[in-house]
C-alpha cells in the first residue's frame, strides 16, 4: 500500500497509461480522481476501480480549458480535502515535418501537451503549497531527447514540459513540493494503435521499425509507466526533484549496432 491515504488527481485517466495508472494506484491504496474529456470512459474507470475494492471518483477534466481545470480540483477538494499526488498524463499526438503542420493542429496538441500541464498544475499547486507538500508527474517523452522524422510539434511541446518541470522543480521546492517528469518511449495504448493503423500504410511494419529503435526490441507496456509513475508519486523517490525518468526500452541512451 505504497500510496496508502493519498489522494491522487490523474488526468487522461480514461484510456492508456492513465486508466493503468489509475488501477495501479487505487491498488496500492491512494484515493484516485479519474480526470478526462470523455465522461463516458472516465466514469467507467472510476467504477470499475470502486468495483474492485478501491476509491476513485470521475471529475470531467478538459485541460484546455481554464475554467474545466479550476472546477475539477475544486471538486476533488470539496470531496476528499486535498490533492496529494497530480499525475499530468494527459496528451495527443500530432505528426508531420515542421512546414507540414497547419497552425490550428499546432495549437490543439500545444494545447493539450502543454498548456494541459500549466492549467492544470496552476489550478492544484496553490492547495499543494498550503500543505507544504506534495508530488507532480508531467508526461514528457523521450522525444524531448532525440530527433524523431515528422513529429515537430508533439516534440516540441514534449520538449517544452521537461523545461518546465525543472523550472516548476526550482519555484516550489522550498514548499516541499516535488516536480517529476515521465519520458517514455513508444506505449502500446489503444491511442498508439489507432495512429500507427491511420498513418502508415503498414502498421506491422511500422511497430517492427519502432521496435528496431529500442534496445529492448518490443514496444513498452502501459504497465512499464504506471509502474515508474507510482515511484514517483510514492514517499519512496522523496529525494527526486526535478528528475526525468526514462522509461523508453533504451531508445535515449542507447544503439542498436
Amino acid at each position: 500500500m505504497r500510496l496508502s491515504n493519498k489522494v491522487v488527481l490523474i488526468s487522461g485517466a480514461g484510456s492508456g497509461i492513465g486508466k493503468c495508472s489509475a488501477e495501479l494506484f487505487a491498488r496500492e491504496g491512494a484515493t484516485v480522481v479519474i480526470g478526462d474529456v470523455n465522461e463516458e470512459a472516465g466514469a467507467g474507470v472510476a467504477q470499475a476501480i470502486r468495483e474492485a475494492g478501491g476509491s476513485a471518483h470521475f471529475v470531467r477534466l478538459d485541460v484546455t480549458d481554464e475554467a474545466s481545470t479550476m472546477a475539477a480540483v475544486a471538486e476533488a477538494i470539496e470531496k476528499f480535502g486535498r490533492v496529494d499526488v497530480l499525475f499530468n498524463n494527459a496528451g495527443i499526438s500530432g505528426v508531420g515535418a515542421l512546414h507540414e503542420v497547419k497552425p490550428d493542429d499546432w495549437d490543439r496538441v500545444v494545447g493539450v501537451n502543454l498548456k494541459g500541464v500549466y492549467l492544470l498544475s496552476k489550478a492544484v499547486v496553490p492547495h499543494m503549497m498550503a500543505l507544504k507538500r506534495g508530488s507532480i508527474i508531467n508526461m514528457s517523452s523521450c522525444a524531448a531527447e532525440i530527433g524523431l522524422a515528422r513529429r515537430a510539434v508533439y516534440s516540441a511541446t514534449k520538449g517544452a514540459v521537461l523545461a518546465l518541470t525543472k523550472a516548476m522543480q526550482v519555484d516550489y521546492a522550498p514548499y516541499g513540493i516535488r516536480v517529476n517528469a515521465l519520458l517514455p518511449g513508444t506505449i502500446m495504448t489503444p491511442f498508439v494503435e489507432k495512429y500507427l493503423s491511420t498513418s502508415y500504410d503498414d502498421p506491422e511494419k511500422a511497430i517492427e521499425s519502432i521496435k528496431n529503435r529500442q534496445l529492448s526490441g518490443q514496444l513498452g507496456r502501459p504497465e512499464d509507466v504506471a509502474n515508474a509513475a507510482l515511484f514517483l508519486a510514492s514517499d519512496e523517490s522523496g529525494f527526486m526533484m526535478g528528475s526525468p525518468m526514462y522509461v523508453d526500452g533504451g531508445v535515449v541512451f542507447g544503439k542498436n549496432a
